[in-house]
């Protein structure tokens, strides 16, 4: 008699499992998402699935594409997906049933208000369309997803629904410097205007701030909060249109000058979000301590930058102007105004103009006296005039460049993350600029049967260091902001330039070893009339750029 007990025990296990989790009828775990399976406990780690929504905002009556999908090649075999209020625990709305083998459930009396599996085989993704009730402000997709009959995850979480008949009370700048810390540009601007780009920050009681932020834009607005006035371990929060075309929050780390890497929104409360006549505007609460370095937290003292940009199904774009900075750190807690202008730092400035000088027109007028105005022969302090200028030009040129090269780095106090290729090619063009004057106060004399080594290295050096040096002002001229990349345009009219008189040269050359012109005073007179056309072209490419430098 003894054994029926235990026999009715193994046939309720059995019962119960099989009914409790094959089949995901399962109306008894409403409240908690919990799937009744004895002692088992949700999983610590991250979960390897997601819940995606076709938009972020809603009126009633909406239908919103809800989709749970497994991440990195995982799967699942049973889920309870429900819509909920911001901390709350009842199922809100009803589904749709679009994806075979689902079905709804009855939660909070509410029929198909919760979705679940109807089998145990395998799943990727599953799909439903839940439809918005009225009078609901914030909704949340929750979801409890079971990897196997033991292994389940519980609050899987979409990010915030918002409903769109929310009225905006965000970018206000009426309580600006009385309760709240305002940035905008222009200084004092309304952020109802077109041409206003806006944030502000708000310290609240509970913790965290409030955020507000708009500016007209095509694909997001942004607001980064660093230690420096210089891109690079930044963190940031966009307010921009996702791949469906609406309007969302995201959190990401700037480090350096590619695009930021997203991460996860966390303890974020979305408020309220628009986009009207190419106007964008986020408010949001976060509750998230703000991160300048990877895995450091920092205090409320921060540049502020205040950014605008493209952006292409939902991936957000390189900004065209250089975001907006605080001219110092500011109290993000404080009661405040700021204005700010978009302005390169003047440290980067300096070095590339600097660089722009050493490469555009000392290094430039320094190699064509060595190699085409070697005929003017006239003794000055005891060598060819043509030798005086190439070497005294030349070593200016290598000073300059290591003046712009020590302000780089101090600028960027270290290495530049994210702009890699220009710091690389910069220091190769330092080494080998330092080292051609170094080998050639070595040279061997004319005479010496080991001249033409020198000479050939010399020349193929300095070639080497004009096509790297070109490439890496193109490359630095990129990473400031100018209208249609102007600048950029103009570097490469200026590359044009050279390559056109350095032909003619050439060819003047070609023509003196055939003995054309009659005497050597023709042959001086053409070099110099074609020096001076060479330097009124190339003085004009250097002011155009430096005048576009000096205002980014």
């Amino acid at each position: 008699m003894e054994k029926w007990p235990s026999l009715f025990l193994v046939l309720e296990v059995f019962f119960s499992t099989v009914l409790s989790y094959p089949n995901g009828e399962i109306d008894m775990a409403c409240d908690s998402l919990l799937p009744m399976h004895g002692n088992s406990a949700p999983q610590i780690s991250p979960p390897p699935y997601a819940i995606f929504v076709s938009s972020t905002a809603f009126n009633p009556g909406d239908e919103i594409t809800v989709s749970l999908t497994a991440m990195n090649d995982s799967s699942f075999k049973g889920f309870l997906l429900r819509a909920q209020t911001i901390g709350g625990y009842v199922a809100v709305g009803a589904f749709r049933i679009i994806t075979p083998n689902t079905q709804g459930l009855v939660c909070n009396s509410i029929q198909n208000s919760s979705v679940s599996h109807t089998d145990r085989k395998s799943k990727q993704k599953i799909s439903a369309i839940w439809v918005a009730p009225p009078d609901l402000k914030h909704v949340i997709f929750s979801a409890t997803v079971l990897h196997n009959f033991t292994v389940f995850w519980a609050e899987v979480q979409s990010q915030i629904l918002v409903s769109s008949s929310l009225p905006l009370s965000m970018s206000s700048k009426e309580v600006c410097g009385a309760q709240k810390f305002c940035f905008s540009s222009p200084a004092g601007c309304d952020p109802r205007d077109s041409n206003c780009y806006f944030m502000s920050s708000q310290a609240l009681k509970s913790g965290g701030f409030k955020f507000e932020m708009s500016g007209l834009s095509d694909g997001y607005v942004a607001i980064g909060f660093s230690n420096d006035a210089i891109m690079g371990n930044d963190d940031i929060y966009i307010c921009g249109r996702n791949a469906s075309d609406h309007i969302e929050v995201q959190h990401a780390f700037s480090t350096g000058y590619t695009i930021p890497s997203t991460q996860s929104l966390g303890k974020v409360e979305i408020l309220a979000t628009s986009f009207n006549n190419g106007l964008i505007r986020c408010s949001f609460i976060s509750r998230n301590a703000i991160l300048t370095q990877s895995g450091a937290g920092g205090d409320s003292l921060y540049y502020v930058f205040l950014a605008h940009g493209p952006s292409s199904a939902g991936q957000i774009l390189k900004h065209q102007r250089t975001p907006f900075v605080t001219k110092q750190r500011v109290n993000i807690s404080s009661s405040e105004t700021q204005g700010g202008t978009w302005s390169t730092p003047l440290i980067i400035k300096a070095h590339g103009a600097l660089m722009l000088v050493a490469w555009m027109a000392t290094g430039s007028i320094g190699m064509v006296f060595a190699r085409y105005l070697k005929s003017i022969k006239k003794p000055l302090l005891g060598k060819d005039i043509w030798f005086q200028i190439h070497f005294w030009v030349m070593l200016l040129t290598v000073a300059v460049t290591i003046i712009a090269f020590i302000l780089a780095f101090v600028a960027r106090k270290g290495w530049s993350s994210g702009a890699e290729a220009h710091a690389v090619i910069g220091c190769i063009v330092m080494v080998l600029s330092f080292f051609q004057p170094l080998i050639a106060f070595f040279r061997p004399s004319p005479q010496s049967n080991w001249r033409f080594i020198f000479n050939w290295f010399h020349m193929l050096n300095a070639l080497v260091i004009k096509v790297l040096a070109d490439a890496d002002l193109f490359l630095g001229l990129q990473m400031l902001s100018s209208p249609n990349h102007w600048m950029v345009k103009t570097m490469g009219g200026f590359v044009g330039w050279e390559v056109l008189i350095a032909i003619i040269l050439d060819v003047n050359l070609w023509l003196k070893t055939r003995e054309t012109y009659d005497n050597s005073q023709a042959k001086v007179k053409s070099e110099i009339l074609l020096l001076l056309i060479y330097l009124c072209g190339s003085l004009a490419f250097v002011i155009a750029l430096l005048v576009g430098i000096g205002k980014s």
